[in-house]
């Protein structure tokens, strides 16, 4: 068998595996670098005077297609103020909930209407999150982000965060459906 002959089996193999491995980082997993001070201590910990390392995280794409979000639940979405802008923040309250924003928004108690959620950064001083734009349409999650990849040292899941007792009055979704 000639080079030629082998090399050209070669870019036939690899065309082959090049749509299942597009979809499979598309559609269900794949893996991504968060920057900025947003989410600490969860993402990027440290002190304000050091600077940021950038935490590697399994995005989990799956889930968001199967609209599978629960409460403390770590995601990345579309800024609805910038929408070239991905963002990573932690689901606080689902469709139905009453949740007491923090500020700059008012202390009216806001309800999330159907189809969206309330967002926030880890970090309530270095966030611009919903706090900011209000309740985030489902829409804008790209995934789910499931665990921690690098640095190794920290390699595991990602905690669901505190609850939000005071802040956020769960609703149950059958009493929505009546």
């Amino acid at each position: 068998m000639s080079t030629r002959s082998k090399h050209f089996r070669d870019g036939l193999r690899l065309l082959f595996w090049l749509p299942p491995a597009l979809f499979f980082t598309r559609h269900v997993y794949s893996v991504a670098s968060v920057s900025g001070a947003s989410m600490q201590p969860t993402f990027n910990p440290g002190h304000a005077s050091a600077p940021l390392h950038h935490d590697v995280v399994l995005l989990d794409r799956w889930s968001v297609a199967l609209n599978l979000y629960k409460r403390g639940d770590v995601v990345t979405l579309w800024s609805p103020q910038n929408p070239k802008l991905l963002t990573t923040k932690r689901i606080i309250a689902l469709e139905g909930d009453l949740v007491h924003p923090l500020p700059p928004s008012p202390p009216t108690p806001v309800r999330i209407p159907p189809g969206h959620c309330w967002v926030e950064g880890d970090s309530h001083y270095h966030s611009r999150d919903s706090n900011t734009y209000g309740p985030v349409p489902l829409g804008l999650i790209t995934a789910k982000v499931p665990y921690l990849l690098w640095p190794m040292k920290r390699f595991g899941p990602v905690d669901i965060g505190p609850e939000q007792k005071g802040r956020v009055r769960k609703i149950k979704q059958k009493a929505l459906d009546v």
